[in-house]
């Protein structure tokens, strides 16, 4: 269980996919113009069978497409909750860079130096944003600093410290015990996966659908968030009173989003887990 509560907390989530570049240089494709292929090779590879078509991939072949985090910043006794998500303009280019994202939010994390909270992100979200930074050739450097004495700052790399929660190693037991993140959040009265789910992701990727995925990846984050806080109660971080208030918080920042988001900015799937968490939170 985590010790306390930083007053900058990111819940955070990455979404990645077999990145085509990866497949062609390690597969001989240099001449195969078509990334769905590429994709097939690569998942053949990975273990394919009729069961299961697109196997989890190792991470350092994949590609990472859309961050999003729930940010929460306590100043004394405010504490405002904000949405980022990565690519900011999925119509960008530039924006959309697998290079671009990635250092936008380690630099991000490394000049605010929140708690980090994921699920599964020690294994896999963090691995992955190290495995391909060193790969697109990113410097990183106030995200890797690590102090000489634990007291004297933040260190994403050590372990047995509340710099990074991974919900999944408090939560979790020894492998079939161990619930995934929709297990854990919808039998909680959170909402999970709703209509998209991480095995989509490839697809809705060759499809050019880049601003679905940051959706889902937006809702994970919510869903991240959410949990984190009902684990924060159960350990006593927060009152009766005061957990109450965090999920208002949560929904009136939502409510905001949907309100204030620009019309070409996708907002449906925020109305969406709302409504699922009201539906969810009745059953319980």
């Amino acid at each position: 269980m985590f010790k306390n509560i930083a007053n900058k907390v990111w819940a955070f989530d990455a979404e990645w996919i077999p990145d085509p570049t990866a497949g062609r240089m390690l597969y001989d494709m240099a001449g195969e113009p078509d990334d769905h292929a590429v994709m097939e090779r690569m998942w053949a590879a990975g273990g394919a069978t009729d069961d299961d078509p697109t196997p989890y991939l190792k991470t350092m072949v994949c590609r990472i497409v859309s961050i999003s985090a729930v940010v929460r910043t306590r100043r004394g006794n405010d504490v405002s909750l904000n949405l980022l998500s990565l690519p900011r303009d999925v119509h960008d280019p530039e924006q959309a860079n697998e290079a671009h994202i990635i250092s936008t939010f380690l630099q991000a994390i490394g000049e605010h130096k929140p708690q980090l909270v994921g699920y599964n992100s020690n294994s896999a979200d963090l691995k992955i944003l190290l495995q391909r930074g060193v790969r697109n050739g990113i410097q990183a450097a106030e995200f890797c600093h690590r102090p000489d004495k634990p007291w004297e700052g933040i260190d994403y790399f050590a372990r047995g410290t509340d710099a990074h929660v991974d919900i999944k190693e408090v939560i979790g037991g020894w492998g079939k015990s161990t619930p995934s993140l929709h297990e854990l959040a919808v039998v909680s009265g959170i909402p999970g996966k709703m209509e998209t789910d991480g095995q989509q992701v490839a697809a809705l990727w060759l499809n050019g659908d880049l601003d679905r995925i940051v959706a889902y990846n937006e809702t994970d984050a919510l869903t991240t968030y959410l949990v984190w806080l009902r684990l924060a109660f159960f350990a006593g971080h927060f009152s009766p009173d005061e957990y109450a208030q965090e999920q208002t918080r949560l929904r009136e920042m939502i409510n905001e989003l949907i309100a204030n988001r620009p019309a070409e900015q996708l907002s449906n799937h925020l109305a969406a887990w709302m409504a699922e968490w009201d539906r969810l939170t009745s059953m319980l």
